[in-house]
């Protein structure tokens, strides 16, 4: 089972299943607890007076403490697994999962952006945005793909068909500030059928002035204006086994 009390003694294997070194978790725990705080519906008011449990009394949940429920949370955002698999991994049941997920998503959500840290949604608010020129407007895109079941439907299957990844995906583009390695963008999520280059252009992303954007090759033909573009070109031996 994963615990944050085991886990954040292995920095490798943290920073790989949150995607956050352990200091950047204590920074976020904070306004996660809070936030929580906020977000919890309300008690419902006794009709009738009852037995009252001792303090300290009861079954101890499998995240009792707001460092598990964040780590549950951010565990299950970087790596998508089933509801199961993730269950297995916390010690919960399918349907407890979905509670969980359901209730602590919309704390994260809140808290990223109460913090500034939230990416932006919208590709024409780059421009403006501090994140994107900090330290420089230093930009790299990339397209992310997440490993998805075989739809069962046949139409289904060919737009989630990802040729780059032999498999069926779902797809959204990445823009991150290289010098302070935080994603400033975020795409809408399509079909992992659509090419990146197409998905760039159709985001509309604005450019700070004399922004670097650093690139791969499925974005082969994205110049942007005014953007000084870095991508790295096909060796001699990939362009003849393409041939």
């Amino acid at each position: 089972m994963i615990e944050y009390s085991k886990l954040k003694e292995k920095p490798r294997e943290f920073l790989a299943v949150t995607s956050l070194t352990d200091e950047e978790f204590q920074a976020l725990l904070p306004t996660f607890e809070k936030c929580y705080e906020l977000l919890l519906p309300p008690k419902l008011k006794a009709t009738k007076k009852k037995k009252q449990r001792a303090g300290g009394g009861g079954r101890r949940g499998k995240l009792p403490s707001p460092s598990e429920k964040l780590l549950f949370i951010l565990v299950y955002q970087k790596t998508s697994p089933r509801q199961v698999a993730h269950g297995l991994q916390f010690g919960l049941s399918q349907g407890q999962v979905n509670y969980w997920v359901h209730r602590l998503l919309p704390v994260l959500q809140v808290s990223l952006a109460e913090m500034g840290m939230k990416p932006l949604r919208k590709g024409k608010e780059v421009a403006a945005s501090m994140q994107a020129s900090e330290g420089g407007a230093n930009l790299s895109l990339d397209a992310a793909e997440r490993l998805l079941q075989r739809p069962v439907n046949n139409d289904k299957q060919r737009e989630k068909y990802s040729g780059k990844r032999k498999t069926h995906t779902d797809k959204n583009l990445l823009l991150v500030n290289e010098n302070t390695k935080k994603v400033v963008y975020l795409s809408e999520t399509v079909d992992g059928k659509k090419h990146d280059k197409k998905l760039a252009d159709e985001s509309k992303i604005s450019y700070p002035k004399n922004a670097s954007l650093t690139q791969d090759t499925g974005f082969q033909g994205y110049q942007p204006a005014g953007v000084v573009v870095q991508q790295p070109k096909k060796s001699k031996k990939a362009r003849t086994d393409s041939d």
